[in-house]
């Protein structure tokens, strides 16, 4: 068995345990804000609406997160251990629906709906940047991890990570996907500073998200299922939201002809 790296789950202050799983995803979510502010310039939106956008997107972003991973999860769960967090379970499929539900609820406070397009295009990069960031997470919670790694050479990281309660090496996963999500990340970036329409940095961030976490899913050993079916529900939500960015980049891109065969005129 070559050599490995186990990391610590946590550490102690005054004798309460901080879990690194915890401050990864603080990180990702203050360097998201940060983030959604710069960008908000662009689009004239204030940064104070940006932190009151992620006072009600957040909270729910999170609950969001825990109510799918319930919801799919092979075991039933009680009232109470829904709240228990410290093992993890948390889906992000869920804390980007709990987010966008809090999206909806900003505009509805602001009385804009018009904004809508404009607020996605400033958040999905900063969220497929947190996602990248809170990946980490599972690497010291020891999860979201792929297949199992037999051949002695491949048995290194970041390819494969051991996981001492398998006793054995698997595909490291979550650093796949973080890597993925990181690169896309610059790509939202670039699209969102040479974009022209509001909705095409959102329909980039469904298409790559969508990739990444189809392919990447296939590989993981511990995907929720839907009901007792083979089908990963990640994977079929996955599609579905290439599908839907699809549809509106090839709708913005007739706008953008359209527009471009008026100005000849």
């Amino acid at each position: 068995m070559k050599s490995y790296y186990l990391p610590p789950k946590g550490f102690f202050i005054f004798g309460f345990e901080i879990r690194f799983y915890g401050v990864i995803i603080a990180v990702a979510m203050l360097l998201g804000i940060l983030l959604a502010c710069k960008l908000a310039q662009k689009k004239g939106i204030k940064s104070d609406d940006i932190l009151l956008l992620a006072i009600i997107c957040l909270p729910l972003a999170i609950v969001g997160a825990r109510l799918y991973y319930c919801l799919f999860y092979e075991e039933s769960y009680t009232f109470l251990q829904l709240f228990n967090l410290k093992n993890g379970g948390l889906a992000i499929y869920g804390g980007v629906i709990g987010g966008l539900i809090g999206v909806l609820i900003f505009c509805l406070v602001k009385k804009d709906f018009k904004i809508l397009g404009a607020i996605c295009d400033v958040c999905v990069p900063c969220l497929l940047l947190g996602q990248a960031i809170g990946r980490w997470g599972n690497f010291f919670n020891q999860e979201a991890y792929g297949n199992l790694i037999t051949n002695p050479n491949l048995q290194w990281f970041p390819f494969a990570v051991f996981i001492e309660a398998k006793n054995a090496w698997f595909q490291a996963t979550f650093f796949y996907e973080s890597l993925w999500n990181l690169i896309g990340t610059a790509v939202l970036l670039v699209v969102f500073h040479k974009s022209h329409f509001n909705w095409t940095t959102s329909s980039i961030y469904l298409i790559w998200y969508g990739i990444g976490r189809a392919m990447i899913e296939g590989l993981r050993s511990d995907s929720l299922y839907i009901g007792g079916s083979s089908i990963r529900v990640s994977q079929a939500l996955s599609v579905v939201l290439i599908i839907i960015g699809c549809a509106i980049l090839v709708y913005n891109l007739i706008r953008r002809k359209k527009e471009s065969n008026d100005q000849k005129i």
